[in-house]
Parts: C-alpha cells; structure tokens; sequence
C-alpha cells in the first residue's frame, strides 16, 4: 500500500503502544504471515495498520474508534485483527463483522479468506437470502464458523433465535460505523447486537471502522462505550489528493447524458472502469435506458433488484466484463474495485433538500483512485440547487473543486491532470 507519508493521525488513549514497523512485530501466528505476504501481497503495514494493530491486539484488548481514508486499508486492519484473536481450535464463533450492505459482506468475507487462507479458521455470511418465504434462517443449523460477516438484521434474527452463540466472541467489529450508529442508519439493530453480547460475555472487545465520523456520531460512541483508544485522520485531508475532482455546467438533462456519452465514454474507454452515481432508483432507470439506446453496454444496481442479481452485476463489473455502472447508493460506501478511474456524480448527493450530503460525497469519491491511484471525479451541475451544493461541498472540505468547459479539449486536459 502506498501512502500519503504525511497524513495526519491523531491518537488518543492511554496504553502506551509501539507502531508496528513490520508484520512480524505483531506476533501473527506464521499461517497468518503467510496469506499477508503470498495471498495479500503485502510488504509492510500501511499507516493506519500500524498504528491500530498493537491496540486491536495487545491485552488488555480495548475498544477502538478508528476513522481513515477510503483506500488506507481499514478493511485489512479489522479483518486481520479478527483472524488473529480467533483460537482456530475452538470450533464456535469468535469474531463477528456487521456491514450496512450485502456487498460490503461479501467482499469483506473474500478479504477474510484470502488473507485467512493457511490459517483454517472458518468463515460464513450472514446476510438476507432470496426466499419466496421471508425467513429462511429458522431452518438453517445453528452457526460453527469461527468468523461471522454480515448485514445487522439478519445477525439479530440469528442471534434472537439463538442460532449464533456469542458466549465466545471476542471481537465484534461494525464496518462504516458511522452509517451503523447514526438514526436513519441501523442503530436499533446495532445497539441491540451490542447489548446481546454483553449480556452473556464481559470480554468482547468492539472496533469501530469508518471513513467518515460526524459529531452525532462520536457523541453516541462515547455514550455507549466507555474506556476506549481513538484514531482520527484529520477532515481535510480527508478528501483523497489522488483524486482530480471538477465540475461540468450542464443546463438540462440532455445535455449531462450527452457529457457522458460524447465526452466521459468516449474519451475514457481505455481509462478503466466509471462508476456513475444517482441518487435514485427512478434516475438509475432513465439515464440506464438513455445510455443503452445511445448504443452503449451499461449495468445498473440499485436496492430494489433481487440479491441474485445485485451479487451478478458486482462481479461482473469486478471482473471486468461490464465498463460502466450506474448506481445509487448502494455502492458508494466500500465497494472497492481497483480499475475504477472515473466517477460521475450525475446527481449531487443531498441529505435534505438543499444540505449536501458530505460524507456520501466522500464515499463515492473515495471508489476513484483506491489505494492512492489515479482518479478523476466529474460532478454535474445542472440547477440553482447544484450551484449552491457544489459550493457548499468546496467549503466544507476546503478545497477549489475546479469548472471544465464542455469542449473536447477541456475533458482531454481535465483526465491528463488526473494522470489519466
């Protein structure tokens, strides 16, 4: 991983820990190594692993906060902690992930078997199944998987009919925290799952993963847990230097297709993968359907198809068989491909009507350039309420995002600035 040397990270707590300059500083056992070094490709921990991994794994075992870029690596960081505290001995669950979205699961759940591959320990997902008959889980055996990853409804069903013991946990780790704690996101479920464990266990050790951390946020995180260590990458650098982002001034709707088509598409072909998001199911369908007439083969994903179709469309984009994604939401929060160069904000996201709404802005910035590539991310500014989100969002992370004319040659120079 490469990473911006300088990021600041601010560390709180009060156990002394030493960053870890190696893997082997971390005591991992050697089947562990193994799958960091072949499977991952991994040469030494990136910023934020070595600073959160002594503290996810020297007793007495705290709680952690830790808030860091899209493409640092957080997923590595909670994934290896929760392989390395699994006894692989003890055949009972040990360590549980719960995620916002079914993709998130999966591909948390392929980390955690690439890297886990000599290891043994074994892992399932628990998220919604496809069932004429809504509730699937009654039948299913009780759960043995030493690693649990998935979505918090179904992990509460699990674990209300005592399908999925928590005696034995001793991690429980909530990827995008921030969306798991916030009101409109899933924080009954989450706090619900949090007070079951403890009910039954004194020992589990909860980290907290996230991108973003607003205020509500961290307030509710100190409410709810008491003696923890915090690590806070400051918010303006939050917003990813690898990544070119600009502004195209589109007067109508016609206008923004044709920008995609004459200008992102037909300029961008070689330049890898372009994620275009909108911000709803209705919006998917028009621009999905204007595209496909225009001649070109695009996907679309959004919450209301089945979860067979949602996991086919992801892996054909991540396999690289389809160029272009349409897709709400669903997407903008750790869904990670590594070829994608370009992001089109067809729609700005907005929390209510005129508020934008800035940590899903980040996400979805955060799909272009993963891991400190290159990237560039288009915003289309069509109304009044454009111009005034758009403002909003240089405000908010200080930065100058800049105008592109809609002229060939302007697009052409706007990719060589991202390096693409």
């Amino acid at each position: 991983l490469d990473d911006p040397e300088d990021s600041s990270i601010q560390v709180t707590g009060d156990t002394p820990y030493t960053s870890a300059a190696t893997f082997e500083d971390l005591n991992l056992s050697p089947e562990l190594l193994k799958g960091l070094y072949v499977e991952m490709k991994f040469q030494k921990p990136s910023k934020i692993q070595a600073i959160s991994l002594p503290m996810i794994l020297t007793s007495p075992y705290k709680d952690l906060i830790a808030q860091a870029h899209n493409g640092s690596g957080k997923t590595t960081c909670f994934v290896l902690g929760m392989l390395s505290r699994v006894d692989p001995n003890v055949k009972r669950p040990q360590a549980l992930c719960i995620c916002p979205t079914r993709e998130l699961s999966i591909q948390n759940l392929e980390v955690l078997q690439k890297m886990g591959k000599y290891t043994g320990i074994s892992s399932e997902c628990a998220v919604p199944m496809d069932s004429g008959n809504n509730d699937r889980s009654r039948s299913r055996p009780p759960i043995f998987a030493q690693v649990v990853i998935g979505t918090p409804g179904t992990i509460k069903r699990l674990m209300s009919q005592k399908k999925l013991s928590v005696v034995d946990m001793k991690v429980l780790v909530f990827d995008e925290a921030d969306h798991m704690l916030a009101k409109d996101g899933f924080q009954d479920d989450s706090l619900r799952i949090m007070k079951d464990i403890e009910r039954v266990n004194g020992h589990c050790q909860v980290l907290l993963f996230s991108a973003t951390f607003d205020e509500t946020v961290k307030n509710f995180v100190s409410r709810i847990r008491k003696d923890y260590n915090q690590l806070f990458v400051k918010k303006e650098e939050l917003s990813l230097d690898s990544v070119k982002q600009y502004k195209v001034y589109c007067p109508d709707e016609m206008t923004k297709i044709l920008a995609i088509k004459d200008r992102i598409l037909e300029l961008g072909e070689n330049l890898g993968q372009t994620i275009i998001f909108v911000n709803t199911k209705r919006s998917a369908s028009m621009l999905h359907k204007a595209l496909v007439d225009l001649g070109y083969e695009v996907t679309t994903i959004h919450g209301a198809l089945t979860h067979e179709d949602r996991d086919k469309i992801v892996k054909e984009f991540k396999d690289g068989l389809t160029q272009v994604l349409i897709s709400t939401d669903v997407l903008a929060r750790g869904f990670d491909q590594q070829q994608v160069n370009l992001v089109i904000n067809y729609d700005l996201p907005v929390k209510y009507e005129t508020e934008p709404h800035y940590e899903v802005y980040l996400h979805r910035i955060g799909r272009a350039g993963r891991f400190g590539r290159k990237g560039a991310v288009f915003n289309f500014v069509m109304t009044d309420r454009d111009v005034m989100i758009m403002e909003k969002i240089d405000k908010y992370f200080g930065t100058r995002v800049k105008e592109v004319a809609s002229s060939e040659e302007d697009f052409k120079v706007a990719l060589k600035e991202a390096g693409l």
